[in-house]
């Protein structure tokens, strides 16, 4: 059992925790929590490179851990509850996190079907410089509930990777793919090639965004927190629209716009 936090592995999950560099370098991040370890295990449990247990929550239900641990191989160690504490970032620590591999996907993962075929219907999102992890997080799970195919990000975006985004898409990132695009504007230049109609979420669109019919490959285009999306994002779009406010607001939250616009595509693709 670990019993000091200044064992090498917990050194290095506090820093796997904090540095996005590393992350980035070992190509891995945690996941924390007895849903997220559950979910993992059933959506990804070849990626998992090591489980951590705090002793209380092990000893708890041993029995079903240890049956869980054999059936998907996984290596593990038991951590006691002081320094699970220490290097936990969650308030109430639920006494387990695992260090995962990172899923990689290409763009034409998102674009083709298995068979390498482009699809005939897409439906996805764009993230323009978004830099807020809980709300990357929210839209990526709620991505997954409106079914989208796929979320593409420019690469100054925040850190998919980053432990407040894993814990906000509740299990959300095993299944949805994702894509951080090197030059933003290049990658509009393609979806477009490839006959992806783009709508930019805007304060000053032309349409209500649902008075649009949506092509059967559409993307949403959605900006940055405080600025919104950039002039040059904004001129490759095929359509600017909004979402009508009353009152003094002058704009929602990145979140909550994009599970608006998101979920318009979903019904219209379910029953339009």
């Amino acid at each position: 059992m670990i019993s000091s936090s200044s064992n090498a592995q917990m050194k290095y999950l506090v820093k796997l925790q904090e540095k996005g560099s590393l992350r980035k370098a070992d190509r891995v991040y945690i996941c924390e929590g007895r849903k997220m370890f559950g979910e993992v295990l059933q959506y990804a449990q070849e990626s998992v490179v090591k489980a951590y247990f705090a002793e209380s929550c092990f000893r708890e239900n041993e029995e079903e851990w240890q049956q869980r641990i054999k059936e998907c191989r996984v290596s593990y160690e038991i951590v006691s509850d002081s320094v699970f504490r220490e290097v936990s970032q969650t308030v109430t620590p639920q006494g387990v996190l695992a260090v995962v591999r990172q899923p990689e996907y290409s763009l034409a993962s998102i674009l083709c079907d298995a068979n390498g075929c482009e699809k005939n219907q897409l439906c996805l999102l764009l993230l323009e410089d978004l830099r807020d992890p809980g709300n990357l997080g929210t839209i990526l799970r709620t991505a997954e509930g409106a079914g989208m195919d796929g979320v593409i990000l420019s690469a100054e975006s925040v850190d998919v990777f980053n432990p407040k985004v894993i814990r906000a898409t509740m299990g959300a990132i095993y299944r949805l793919p994702f894509f951080y695009a090197a030059s933003f504007t290049d990658l509009l230049g393609t979806l477009k090639e490839h006959g992806i109609s783009i709508f930019a979420a805007h304060l000053a669109g032309s349409q209500e965004y649902d008075t649009v019919r949506y092509p059967k490959k559409s993307a949403i285009m959605i900006g940055n927190e405080a600025n919104g999306l950039s002039e040059q994002a904004t001129q490759l779009s095929d359509a600017r629209i909004r979402i009508p406010m009353e009152g003094a607001v002058e704009s929602l939250n990145a979140g909550v716009a994009a599970a608006i616009l998101m979920y318009e595509l979903y019904r219209q693709k379910r029953f339009l």
